[in-house]
């Protein structure tokens, strides 16, 4: 028995890099025929959907208390609605690999924003160097250097600061379930992720007429961008966080973290061979170097798990953000 579950979560594991990794792939094939806000409104749809129904099989129970879906409809906005708008936006302008290279940022922002909203973790020093190290492996992913020679360069630098944001929203929505939500309430993360997801999709879909352009107005959708957005949606945004439910519950949230190293990687793999974009030197590099950045801050502000009730109990410490980085 114990065996199989290593074999199921080390499988989870891997599937889990790969639809995430994936994600930005995924989301420049929907940009075939949809527009931005659609593939941002659809995956949210199609993940609250496929949640809803797993609640459903497994009999979980809905929460009462008006102030959590309060919060959740929060957190729903910082998770989903705005970064997945954000990528999506950034999506028809950069590379996929390039965006993949920007969200492995998450864990930097996520750090910043949880000392600067949660009073019990405050920064320490070597946090503080690992996010300086981190920012320069953003600047080194940016390149400004050779943006005053290159218009075209230049004209993509909006786009990564839109990414640069979605991965801020993050941070932000991470350090917000970590104060207000997480140790609060006695529900799993399955229950957590769906009530997430549901308000997402009711603001995202009352948001339709001004965040997503008419269907009509978009040329017919090929089928490979409604089968990307369904995988995307299914998968990348539904499934995904059942599969990093299980391995943060098994192995930890410090070593679940780890697939958030694993997730650019695919991305930019993906990017090369399936569309075949192109990387400067630079781009890699400051991938590793970001990186680097989150291993040091991470180490850093390690500390003991704080224990959520619920069915079953789980344990959620305060860097699980990283690994909770649904894309």
């Amino acid at each position: 028995m114990k065996t199989r579950r290593r074999v199921s979560l080390a499988a989870a594991y891997v599937a889990l890099a790969l639809i995430w990794g994936s994600s930005f792939l995924l989301i420049k094939e929907s940009l075939i025929g949809l527009a931005p806000g659609q593939v941002a409104v659809g995956r949210i749809v199609l993940g609250a959907i496929t949640l809803r129904t797993i609640m459903v099989i497994t009999d979980r129970h809905w929460p009462r208390e008006p102030r959590f879906w309060g919060h959740m409809t929060v957190v729903g906005l910082l998770l989903c609605v705005v970064p997945f708008s954000l990528f999506a936006w950034a999506g028809e302008s950069l590379p996929s690999g390039l965006s993949a290279i920007l969200n492995a940022a998450t864990p930097l922002m996520t750090a910043v924003a949880t000392a600067a909203v949660v009073p019990t973790e405050r920064m320490r020093p070597r946090q503080g160097a690992g996010i300086a190290i981190g920012g320069l492996g953003v600047v080194l992913v940016v390149g400004p250097w050779s943006l005053a020679g290159d218009p075209a360069l230049l004209a993509s630098v909006p786009a990564e600061f839109a990414c640069l944001g979605a991965t801020a929203c993050y941070g932000l929505g991470f350090a917000y379930l970590r104060r207000f939500v997480v140790g609060r309430y006695t529900y799993d993360s399955v229950t957590v992720s769906t009530v997430q997801l549901t308000m997402a999709a009711a603001v995202a879909v009352a948001a339709a007429p001004f965040l997503a352009a008419p269907f009509a107005s978009q040329p017919t959708p090929a089928p490979l961008a409604l089968a990307a957005l369904a995988l995307l949606g299914v998968f990348g945004t539904g499934i995904a966080y059942i599969w990093n439910t299980a391995i943060v519950t098994h192995w930890g949230a410090v070593t679940a973290s780890t697939v958030t190293y694993l997730t650019p990687l695919v991305g930019v793999s993906l990017g090369v061979a399936v569309l075949g974009e192109g990387l400067s030197w630079n781009q890699p590099l400051g991938c590793l170097v970001v990186i680097a950045g989150v291993v040091l801050s991470h180490r850093a502000g390690r500390q003991p798990p704080v224990r959520v009730v619920g069915r079953p109990a789980e344990s959620l410490a305060p860097n699980e953000s990283a690994a909770l980085s649904a894309r």
